[in-house]
C-alpha cells in the first residue's frame, strides 16, 4: 500500500487552510470537516429549471380553454330528449281518455249528435218500453225510447235492484249491428248527473209508461 509522502501532505494542509476565511486551526477545534465544495457552480436541477425558462416555457396555471358551445349542446340535449318523451306522453293520455270517456246521449242523438258516434263508448239514456223486458240465465234484453227513436239492449247477466219496465234508465255500452250491447245499468241517476241533466230527466219521466194492473 503506498502512502503519500510527508511533504506533499504539508502542502495539501496549507492550501486548505488558506482556502477558509477562519483556517484549518478553527476547523479543527470545532470537530468538523471543512466543506470546500464551489456553491456558485450551477447545480444539475438548477440549470434544468434555468434553461427551461430561458426556452420560454410559461408555467403560469392556464384556465379552461372549453368552447362554451360544446357545454351549451351538452346541456340542450337532454332537454330536447325529456321534451319529446313530455308530448309523447301527453298524446298517448289525450288519446287514451278520448277514447275511454263516455259521453252522455239520449237515444234519438246516438249517431246524430256530436260525441254520440256509435263506433264509441257512451251512455245511453231512454225509458224501458213495456213488454220489452225478457230475462235468462245468461242476459237480459229490452228496448229503451226517447223522444220517439227506439233502441235494442242486450245486456250481460241481470241489472237487479229497482230495474223494471217503464222507468228511465242509463245504459253504459256499444252499440254493434243496431243493438246496443250493456255491460251497465243506472236505475237511479247520479247527483251529479241529475244537476247537469235535469231536462233530460224530466223528458224521459214524462214518457213513462203506465204500470200493469
Amino acid at each position: 500500500m503506498l502512502r503519500p509522502h510527508a511533504g506533499f501532505a504539508a502542502v495539501v494542509r496549507n492550501r486548505v487552510v488558506e482556502a477558509g476565511p477562519t483556517g484549518w486551526a478553527r476547523c479543527q477545534e470545532r470537530g468538523t470537516s471543512l466543506d470546500v465544495t464551489d456553491t456558485s457552480a450551477p447545480q444539475p436541477e438548477d440549470a434544468d429549471v434555468e434553461s427551461d425558462v430561458n426556452a420560454g416555457l410559461n408555467l403560469t396555471p392556464r384556465p379552461d380553454v372549453t368552447p362554451s358551445g360544446r357545454r351549451n349542446r351538452r346541456r340542450i340535449g337532454p332537454i330536447i330528449v325529456l321534451a319529446v318523451v313530455v308530448v309523447a306522453g301527453v298524446v298517448v293520455i289525450t288519446q287514451f281518455l278520448g277514447k275511454s270517456l263516455d259521453y252522455y246521449c239520449n237515444v234519438d242523438e246516438v249517431s246524430v249528435k256530436a260525441g254520440c258516434s256509435a263506433d264509441r263508448s257512451l251512455r245511453v239514456q231512454g225509458t224501458v218500453e213495456r213488454g220489452s223486458l225478457t230475462r235468462d240465465d245468461t242476459e237480459t234484453r229490452f228496448i229503451i225510447a226517447f223522444n220517439g227513436k227506439t233502441m235494442p239492449v242486450v245486456y250481460d247477466g241481470d241489472p237487479g235492484g229497482k230495474f223494471q219496465e217503464c222507468i228511465p234508465v242509463v245504459v253504459r255500452g256499444r252499440l254493434s249491428g243496431g243493438t246496443f250491447l250493456g255491460n251497465e245499468v243506472e236505475v237511479k241517476h247520479s247527483n251529479e248527473y241529475a244537476a247537469k241533466n235535469k231536462s233530460r230527466i224530466d223528458t224521459a219521466e214524462s214518457s213513462t209508461c203506465p204500470q200493469a194492473a
